[in-house]
């Protein structure tokens, strides 16, 4: 089997998104309820118009006679093939006939920006043909690899409904487009300060620069695939660490905001990591409604989920729950030899809980990491344990940045009362490489009581979602 990782496969792509009909059918089915609110956008009954499909983030396409093996070259199981850039992190999502991905500028689609310029770019194609039909192009920041590392491109994936497409760019800007780009021949507006407006250019509807709006310094790029209930845009924004990876040069920036999708206009902002982010922020919102309590659920780059009443309060942030989804007694250091890791996958909603693993960058190594299961239905601070301090034992301590427990200087922790932890796992036998949770970028998928998640040391982990109970793990030989 041949597959180049820098080709979008139509029709065979999807079999990578995915999760197949095995097992005993659970009480919630994921597919059905993600078709479910596709049905009410403007899109196509069976299209995957964001990352995860709908808002609750569960990738669990329907899909039929999926082809396992596929050969590029000779075009077995291929629909069509069109080239992308020279690396590419995007996940494609379909919508209304258009398939569209991040990448880099890699294949040059633009003349005016021949292959050799380094951008961020989001591609369109037709669905059925393959055909490509307008670019968004990003050049680089010229502060360089601290705030839009080179060619990473865009790493996450658009919002579509309707005529309109959303996406946040590795610059730091939200971005809100005509998904007819200019082939339409208008330039709507509110934004009509394209200087270019060819048939294969991005039309621009509106757009926010975080880093010059909201004081934001992302670490090396943004990352995050937005998502949409209502009107409500959430972004998580990136804020993070300076080139030092020391100093965090803006703590009061918001790490995670919520703007009207219509206009871009800021509704809420939060900075609730503060000087606490560890590196970077590079996780996606996720959203649920439980017990009639709208939530928007953020993965912080301190290493805790944070859940938010989504409208927000009186134009405010409204914070219901935070969980530290690390040992309290963990520790950051650089160099891969950190135990205390922050969240890169996205948090998903399942059947009225939320699931979420932690992980780091993976040019920093591997290393242990937590699988979670979390109630969502609980207030306050719902981590496992709390740390407290032998000088004040009945009071709970502020969070460390590094570490929230030393206990060289008297802190120490107990169990919480009020903890939202439903299950917690690190491997079957974590003294056994293959059945360790190693560190992930990976967004579990649910679907007939079988919960699957893989690991970038290279395991896929298949678990039951409602005790957290391995099934088992399957060693890749290969980083996921």
């Amino acid at each position: 089997m041949s597959l180049n990782f820098r080709t979008v496969l139509a029709g065979v792509v999807a079999g990578g998104w995915l999760l197949s009909a095995v097992g005993a059918v659970s009480a919630e089915d994921p597919t059905k309820l993600a078709l479910e609110r596709i049905a009410k956008m403007e899109v196509g009954k069976k299209d995957w118009p964001q990352w995860g499909g709908s808002y609750g983030r569960n990738n669990t396409p329907e899909g039929k006679n999926i082809p396992i093996k596929w050969n590029v070259e000779t075009g077995e199981n291929i629909l069509w093939s069109m080239p992308l850039g020279s690396e590419t992190y995007g996940n494609p999502v379909v919508a209304n006939g258009k398939v569209y991905i991040g990448t880099n500028n890699g294949n040059g689609y633009i003349k005016r920006y021949p292959s050799s310029v380094d951008l961020g770019c989001l591609v369109c194609f037709d669905e059925k043909s393959g055909q490509f039909l307008w670019q968004h192009s990003n050049e680089k920041l010229p502060t360089g690899r601290v705030h839009d590392w080179p060619h990473q491109g865009i790493c996450c994936s658009p919002y579509v409904d309707g005529e309109r497409a959303w996406y946040v760019t590795s610059r730091g800007t939200v971005v809100c487009l005509d998904t007819e780009g200019f082939r339409d021949g208008q330039n709507d507006s509110p934004y009509v300060e394209e200087k270019e407006t060819a048939e294969t250019e991005a039309d621009v509807i509106w757009l926010v620069d975080m880093m010059k709006d909201l004081g934001v310094s992302q670490h090396n790029m943004c990352s995050c695939s937005v998502t949409v209930v209502g009107n409500l845009l959430f972004v998580i924004t990136g804020n993070g660490v300076d080139e030092s990876h020391i100093t965090i040069p803006e703590e009061r920036a918001p790490s995670f905001i919520c703007l009207d999708k219509n206009s871009g206009k800021l509704l809420w902002r939060d900075n609730s990591p503060g000087a606490n982010v560890l590196h970077g922020q590079w996780s996606s919102p996720a959203y649920g409604e439980f017990g009639g309590v709208a939530q928007v659920i953020m993965g912080g780059g301190d290493g805790y989920v944070y859940s938010f009443l989504a409208a927000g309060r009186d134009g405010k942030a409204e914070l219901l729950w935070k969980f530290d989804c690390n040992p309290k007694d963990s520790i950051y250091l650089l160099g891969g030899r950190a135990t205390r890791n922050h969240l890169i996958a996205t948090p998903v909603v399942h059947d009225g809980l939320v699931y979420v693993g932690v992980g780091e960058d993976p040019e920093h190594g591997e290393g242990q990491g937590h699988l979670w299961c979390i109630d969502p239905t609980k207030r306050g601070d719902v981590s496992p344990t709390l740390v407290y301090n032998s000088k004040d034992p009945k009071t709970p301590i502020a969070h460390k940045r590094l570490q929230a427990l030393v206990e060289k200087e008297g802190d120490f922790e107990r169990e919480n009362p009020n903890s939202a932890a439903v299950w917690h796992y690190v491997g079957a036998d974590p003294a056994n490489f293959e059945t360790t949770m190693h560190r992930t970028c990976g967004t579990v998928a649910i679907k007939n009581d079988l919960l699957f998640v893989s690991d970038f040391s290279g395991l896929v982990h298949c678990l039951d979602p409602k005790t957290g109970k391995p099934h088992w793990t399957y060693d890749m030989f290969a980083a996921s």
